[in-house]
C-alpha cells in the first residue's frame, strides 16, 4: 500500500483507523465518524441551509464512503477522500431538490392539483389495508435484525427518538449510535432485496 508521506500525523492516525474500518472493526468507524461528523455537518449546512437535510446528509456521507472504504487509496488524507463523498453527495441531493417541482411552480394547474391532494388527503379503505400489510412486513424483517440494530431501528424509526436520545438509552456515544444506524439500515436493505420487498 502506498502511501504519501507527506500526510499529517491526524492523516496518518486516520490510515490505522481505516485499516481496521476495512477489517469491520466498528470502533474505528465509530471514532472516524465522531473525528469528521461536525466538521461535515457544519459543511453541508452552509450547502442546504437546513438542519434536518444536513444531518440526512452527514450521515448518508459516512454510509457511502464506509460502503466504498476498499477503494481509499492513502496517496491523499481519509478527510479529503471524506469531504469530496460528502460534497459530491450533497450537490446531488441539490440538484434532485430542483429537478422535481412542487405543485406550488405550476401555476393554475399547481393550486386545482393542491385543491383534488386537500380532498382526497385520507387513504381509501383498499390503501389503508396495503399500508398495513406494508408495516406488518417491514416489521418482520426489523426483527430479523440482531441486537443492537433491531434496538436501534426501533427507538429512531418506531419511537422517533433523536439521536442523543437513543445514546442515553442505550448508552452508547453518539457516534456509535450513528455508526450503527447506517449499519442497520444496510442490512435491512439487503434483506429487503433477497426477500424481493422494495
Amino acid at each position: 500500500m502506498e502511501v504519501n508521506q507527506e500526510l499529517s500525523d491526524k492523516a496518518r492516525s486516520d490510515l490505522l483507523l481505516v485499516d481496521e474500518a476495512k477489517k469491520g472493526n466498528e470502533k474505528a468507524f465509530a471514532s472516524l465518524m465522531n473525528r469528521y461528523r461536525d466538521s461535515i455537518y457544519y459543511m453541508l449546512l452552509k450547502m442546504v441551509k437546513n438542519p434536518s437535510d444536513a444531518e440526512d446528509l452527514t450521515i448518508e456521507a459516512f454510509g457511502k464512503a464506509f460502503r466504498n472504504i476498499e477503494s481509499y487509496a492513502p496517496k491523499f488524507a481519509f478527510s479529503t477522500w471524506l469531504f469530496m463523498i460528502a460534497t459530491n453527495n450533497c450537490i446531488d441531493f441539490i440538484r434532485r431538490k430542483k429537478a422535481s417541482p412542487t405543485p406550488l411552480n405550476q401555476s393554475q394547474e399547481g393550486i386545482e392539483s393542491l385543491t383534488i391532494n386537500i380532498q382526497s388527503d385520507l387513504p381509501d379503505p383498499e390503501e389503508s389495508l396495503i399500508n398495513d400489510q406494508k408495516i406488518a412486513t417491514l416489521r418482520k424483517i426489523v426483527n430479523q435484525l440482531k441486537s443492537p440494530y433491531r434496538e436501534i431501528i426501533e427507538l429512531r424509526y418506531y419511537k422517533e427518538y433523536s439521536y442523543e436520545e437513543i445514546s442515553a438509552e442505550l448508552n452508547i456515544p453518539i457516534g456509535t449510535v450513528k455508526a450503527q444506524l447506517y449499519r442497520a439500515k444496510s442490512l435491512l436493505y439487503n434483506i429487503f432485496v433477497k426477500t424481493g420487498n422494495r
